[in-house]
């Protein structure tokens, strides 16, 4: 257990990564806040930390929507007291080339991926400068680095997140700490949001060597740990057997 335990709100924690971190959190000792549109989910896994004797709660949330965003920051501060870490997690992949004008699911990306990191900054940042301090994990992907085919508009977004990501560093006074957390290949639920059938063939290839979601959230970890003078800002995480 961590000698200094944060509260920690956690977007996209029904699942996948964030799904993970809200587990690994939970052994060092913080507070966690899950949030998620499935709160069956978000149920079990409250439970199952709170049984292990760790400290959990929760609240449905759907990052694309700012009010919501809001009264989730909102319920954790009035449950824990105050706010330390928000994980901006929650993010949708749906792949497909551009000719396939999948103009829908551009929106939702840009929807889910950008604006949901913008609401969780807009929520959260206010109440970190009045408490003293805070720290943002943006959760972006090796698509903020590179893109590939059928990939164009969800490295777009990932490659915003890495931008906002250091545009809030750069404006921050030395208290708010911002991590930004950039996974290769890794075990989720991403690519089942796949609708193109020529999309989804080649993610089978591209995702057989996958890295456990429970590394990603140990990244998490080590950059919560660190004192409050070090601010870790970029991790980039593969699978040791990809090239990608």
């Amino acid at each position: 257990m961590t000698d200094t335990a944060k509260v920690v709100a956690v977007t996209g924690a029904s699942s996948g990564i964030g799904e993970a971190t809200a587990r690994r959190l939970a052994t060092d000792g913080h507070r966690l806040f899950l949030g998620a549109r499935r709160t069956d989910r978000l149920d079990a896994l409250t439970r199952e930390i709170t049984a292990a004797g760790g400290t959990a709660a929760f609240q449905r949330l759907d990052v694309t929507d700012a009010d919501d965003v809001r009264a989730f920051v909102s319920a954790a501060r009035e449950r824990y007291g105050r706010v330390d870490v928000v994980v901006n997690n929650a993010g949708v992949m749906p792949l497909s080339p551009l000719e396939a004008l999948k103009t829908d699911e551009w929106d939702r990306m840009v929807d889910v991926n950008v604006r949901g990191v913008l609401h969780g900054i807009a929520a959260a940042l206010p109440a970190m400068r009045a408490q003293g301090g805070g720290h943002f994990v943006n959760i972006a992907s090796v698509g903020a680095y590179e893109v590939s085919p059928t990939a164009a508009v969800y490295c777009a977004t990932k490659f915003a997140v890495r931008a906002i990501s250091e545009g809030l560093r750069q404006e921050s006074t030395g208290n708010i700490r911002v991590t930004l957390v950039s996974p290769g290949v890794t075990a989720s639920e991403l690519a089942d949001s796949i609708s193109d059938p020529a999309a989804r063939e080649a993610m089978k290839t591209y995702r057989a060597a996958a890295l456990p979601a429970s590394a990603i959230a140990e990244a998490i970890a080590y950059a919560l740990s660190q004192p409050s003078q070090v601010d870790v800002n970029e991790i980039v995480v593969r699978p040791t057997a990809s090239a990608q």
